[in-house]
């Protein structure tokens, strides 16, 4: 992994990074390539945010992954920061490369460097291969999560 980068992403990755997004079962009925702009000012606002950190990993050029982290200070656990890892994409032609594995270290790493006490994540259900990959990384399934979509 030695000519891999990450990197905080710029405007130029967003069509990269939505089709990552749009490239998996979910994704593909959620996103669209077709109208950039909300992705664009979706994109302001995280770089906007000081507790965003949007990061892609690149290779010769190429954006082969991404990830979002965000932070969040809160009261529980004694006053902790915590962090929340969202949006994990790797390309298809990279899964399987320990990139992946790279990535999430990446995330936790950083979270350290934030002072997080707590780093998470959640999976959609179906996403199984995704739960074991989690595990792996020594992640643990704890809570259980609900949506409101709005």
């Amino acid at each position: 992994m030695s000519d891999l980068t990450i990197r905080p992403a710029v405007p130029a990755d967003v069509p990269a990074i939505v089709a990552m997004l749009a490239d998996d079962p979910l994704g593909a009925q959620r996103e669209s390539l077709d109208e950039l702009a909300p992705y664009h000012r979706a994109f302001e606002r995280l770089t906007d945010d000081p507790n965003q950190r949007l990061v892609v990993a690149t290779r010769d050029g190429r954006t082969v992954g991404t990830l979002q982290l965000t932070l969040i200070p809160g009261l529980s656990r004694r006053g902790a920061t915590r962090s929340i890892i969202e949006a994990v994409r790797i390309h298809a032609d990279e899964r399987g490369s320990g990139l992946g594995s790279r990535l999430i270290e990446w995330a936790v790493e950083e979270s350290r460097r934030q002072d997080c006490q707590l780093v998470q994540l959640t999976s959609d259900a179906s996403r199984t291969d995704a739960h074991r990959f989690y595990e792996r990384l020594g992640f643990t399934a704890s809570h259980v999560g609900f949506k409101l979509v709005l």
